[in-house]
C-alpha cells in the first residue's frame, strides 16, 4: 500500500496539465508537502490522446505533442522532492475544515488534513442528450473526444464515413485525424454563424483537406435503428430552428458530436461554492480563491481554455497562491468587482486586488472586427479581432487597479469608433 502523509501542505485534485503545473507552483513557493490525487492510471489527462502537435508554443516556445507537453511536466513534477503522486484514487468528501477523505486500490480509505486545496478536475464533454438532437438512438454516435481515445489510444476506428456535429476544435482535430486513418469525412456542420475552434485549427484540419464547412446549419434528423445510415442536415434561421423545406440527407455510418465542453465541478457542488452560471465554474478572488477559504481552481474546471499554455500559467499561480496560504502567508483581502460589459460574455477572476498585477481571461459574445477592449476608462487594448472561440487575455496593473478601490471595475469590448 502507499504511505500517505497524516498531513499536506496543499492537495491537488487532479493530475492534467492543471494539476502538475498547479503542483510545480505550490513546491515554488515553498510547500515540502504536496499530493497529486488522480483517477487515472497515468499523470496527463486529456493530453495522453492528443497525439497532434501545437503544443507548447507559448510556454516552451517549440512545438510539441500533448504527450510530449505532460511529460516536461511529469519528469519536473517527479524530480522534485515533497510531491508525491496517488494514481487509480478519488476523494469522496472534502470537509470545510479541509479534511480529505481518499479511495484507492492502493490505500484503501483513509483521510488526511491538508492547509490548502486546488481543484484541478479539468472538463467532459457535452453529449447528445444535452443538445436533445431528434432521432433514433443507434450505435455510432459518440463525442469527438471518445473517438480520439478509441483512434489514438485504442487503435480503433469508430468508423468509416464520418459527420461530424459542432466545430469544436477535438471535432476539427478529429476530422483529420480520421480522413489521414482513410476514412471519409463528410463535413463539419456548426449551428452557429461562425466556428467555435481555433482559426488554426479550421486551416490546418479542414482548409488543408479540403473538409467542408457549414455554418448556421445542424442535425435535424438522425436515422438507423441498429447503426447509424444517415443523418438529415438543414440550415437553421435566426432563432436557431431548422428549416425543414432545405434539408438534405447525408449519407455515414458515425456521428462524433464537438459541441463544446463542461467544467468538472461535481466535487465544487458537493462542497457549496459559489458558482459561475456562464462559465460552469466556481466563482474565485485574484488569488483563484473559491468561495470557501483555503479552496482553489484552475484549469478547465475553472473555466474553458482553448490553450493548455494558458492552463499551464493560470495553474502555476493557483498553486503558488494556495502553497503561499498553506504556509501562513495570505494576500489583502479583494475590494474590486470585475463585471462583464459590451460583448463580453464573462471574465475570470471575478475579483480584483490593487496590491499586485492581475491576469484578467475572457471571452467576447459575437465576433467583432477592429474593435477594441476597454476596462473602464483608463486602459485600452486594440484587438485586430474578437471571437468567441479564442479567449483574450489582459494584464492590469497595480496602479491601475487602485483608481478603482471598492467599486465595481467594467470591461467593454466596443467597435474602435465608439471607442474614439
Amino acid at each position: 500500500m502507499t504511505v500517505l502523509r497524516a498531513h499536506y501542505d496543499v492537495v491537488i485534485v487532479g493530475g492534467g496539465p492543471a494539476g502538475l503545473a498547479a503542483a510545480i507552483g505550490a513546491r515554488d513557493a515553498g510547500c515540502s508537502g504536496i499530493l497529486i490525487v488522480d483517477r487515472e492510471k497515468e499523470m496527463g489527462g486529456i493530453l495522453n490522446q492528443c497525439i497532434h502537435s501545437g503544443f507548447g508554443l507559448h510556454n516552451f516556445k517549440e512545438e510539441l505533442t500533448g504527450p510530449e507537453y505532460a511529460d516536461r511536466f511529469i519528469r519536473r513534477v517527479r524530480c522534485e522532492p515533497g510531491i508525491d503522486i496517488l494514481s487509480e484514487s478519488f476523494i469522496l468528501n472534502i470537509s470545510p475544515d479541509l479534511r480529505v477523505t481518499l479511495m484507492g486500490s492502493t490505500i484503501g480509505l483513509c483521510e488526511i488534513k491538508t492547509g490548502a486545496i486546488v481543484l484541478a478536475m479539468g472538463a467532459r464533454e457535452r453529449s447528445r442528450g444535452a443538445i436533445r438532437t431528434p432521432g433514433y438512438r443507434p450505435a455510432g454516435v459518440m463525442t469527438a473526444g471518445l473517438a480520439q481515445r478509441m483512434v489514438n489510444i485504442e487503435g480503433l476506428l469508430p468508423g468509416k464515413r464520418i459527420a461530424i456535429l459542432g466545430s469544436g476544435d477535438i471535432g476539427l482535430i478529429m476530422a483529420r485525424r480520421l480522413t489521414l486513418e482513410g476514412c471519409e469525412v463528410t463535413g463539419v456542420y456548426e449551428i452557429m454563424p461562425y466556428c467555435n475552434g481555433l482559426t488554426r485549427n479550421v486551416v490546418q484540419c479542414l482548409k488543408d483537406f479540403d473538409i467542408p464547412l457549414h455554418l448556421s446549419t445542424t442535425m435535424a434528423f438522425i436515422h438507423g435503428r441498429d447503426r447509424v445510415e444517415k443523418v438529415t442536415v438543414a440550415p437553421v434561421a435566426d432563432d436557431f430552428q431548422p428549416l425543414p423545406g432545405k434539408a438534405w440527407d447525408v449519407d455515414c455510418d458515425t456521428i462524433l458530436m464537438s459541441i463544446g465542453l463542461i467544467p468538472e465541478n461535481e466535487l465544487s457542488r458537493q462542497l457549496r461554492l459559489q458558482m459561475d452560471p456562464i462559465t460552469g465554474g466556481p466563482r474565485v478572488s485574484s488569488t483563484l480563491e473559491t468561495s470557501l477559504p483555503g479552496v482553489f481552481a484552475c484549469g478547465n474546471v475553472l473555466h474553458i481554455h482553448d490553450l493548455v499554455d494558458n492552463v499551464s500559467e493560470e495553474a502555476l499561480r493557483a498553486g503558488a497562491f494556495a502553497g503561499e496560504l498553506a504556509q501562513g502567508r495570505r494576500r489583502p483581502q479583494d475590494n474590486i468587482e470585475l463585471q462583464a460589459g459590451d460583448n463580453v460574455r464573462y471574465c475570470v477572476p471575478h475579483t480584483l486586488s490593487p496590491d499586485r498585477e492581475i491576469s484578467v481571461y475572457l471571452r467576447c459574445i459575437r465576433p467583432q472586427k477592429d474593435c477594441v477592449l476597454r476596462l473602464g476608462n483608463f486602459l485600452e487594448k486594440p484587438l485586430r479581432l474578437a471571437i468567441p472561440s479564442e479567449m483574450i487575455h489582459l494584464t492590469i496593473k497595480p496602479e491601475i487597479l487602485q483608481r478603482f478601490y471598492g467599486t465595481t471595475l467594467r470591461i467593454d469590448i466596443v467597435s474602435r469608433e465608439d471607442a474614439e
